[in-house]
């Protein structure tokens, strides 16, 4: 299963306590993934979709705990709950205000009335209740990024000022006719699984976020130490190459005590670095002192070189 389906799996599970929480998150199921259709009968008929079944059955629960009323859930994915009976669908639309504040386009809801979500919590379930219709999220392994899928520009910027309200940045984006509210920072996408109550997730997330975390520094880490031994080891040749010219040109014997004295044990030791030959010296020597002596000992090699 998906990193985003084990969240629906985890939200779909949690049942509010509070009614109104209840009629806020089933505000959200209604107008991300409900819609308005016309009957046998001729009477309205409002159906909501998912394409995970536990969510579609947490919609079943949302309506027979909330408003009493048992409908069937059909399909095989997606998954459908209808209701057609006329009185039920008025009810149910009155009492999530959107018969009288959501615009409709093609029988989709549009916005939910504020009056709806005016406590915090009745927003958290409102996010909730977005996320398990319409909302998805990447491998976190891979990348972060947790997006709604939304019909207007008018539902995505109450979504977004909705995320806003939980100091959560999101960004709206036009993707092939849907406006998407998206996060990609991973302490935002963290923030909201917080704010939905998907606990879990959001402990599973985290220790990615630290395995992931670890992995680049170590990874920096090394990187700098081979850019470091590869910047040593030229230095080093380049250094041996000189001593070596002057070597055969003009002998070592012939330079300054300080000059010989470092040629000779860079000779001897290759591989080490500055701060080691300045320990192999008599007397001891720091790195600027050696870098000084090897610069002279370039120079020379250089005007032989013409």
């Amino acid at each position: 299963m998906s990193f985003s389906g084990e969240v629906k799996e985890e939200l779909a599970g949690q049942i509010s306590s509070s009614r109104h929480c209840q009629i806020a998150e089933l505000a959200a199921m209604v107008c991300y993934s409900g819609r308005l259709e016309q009957a046998n009968t001729g009477n309205a008929c409002l159906t909501i979709q998912a394409e995970n079944e536990k969510v579609i059955r947490k919609g079943f629960t949302l309506l027979q705990k909330s408003f009493n009323i048992c409908t069937g859930v059909t399909g095989k994915g997606p998954y459908f709950l209808k209701i057609e009976e006329k009185d039920q669908v008025s009810r149910l639309l009155q009492s999530l205000k959107l018969s009288e504040y959501s615009s409709q386009k093609d029988g989709r809801m549009d916005t939910v009335n504020p009056l709806l979500i005016k406590n915090a919590c009745c927003r958290r379930a409102y996010l909730r209740g977005a996320f398990l219709t319409t909302g998805s999220m990447s491998d976190p392994e891979k990348s972060y990024h947790l997006e709604f899928v939304c019909l207007t520009r008018r539902q995505a910027l109450q979504l977004q000022e909705i995320i806003r309200d939980f100091d959560i940045e999101a960004r709206i984006v036009t993707r092939k006719n849907h406006d998407i509210v998206y996060m990609k920072e991973g302490a935002g996408i963290v923030d909201l699984l917080n704010v939905t109550g998907a606990h879990i997730s959001l402990m599973n997330l985290e220790n990615l976020r630290i395995v992931k975390e670890m992995r680049n520094s170590i990874n920096r880490r090394v990187n700098c130490e081979t850019a470091n031994i590869t910047k040593t080891v030229n230095a080093s040749t380049k250094q041996i190459q000189d001593i070596m010219l002057i070597q055969k040109t003009l002998g070592l014997k012939g330079l300054q005590d300080s000059l010989r004295e470092v040629a000779e044990v860079r000779l001897e030791y290759p591989e080490a670095t500055l701060k080691e030959l300045g320990e192999y010296l008599n007397p001891p020597v720091g790195k600027s002192g050696v870098n000084h002596r090897l610069r002279k000992l370039s120079e020379i090699a250089e005007r032989i070189r013409g």
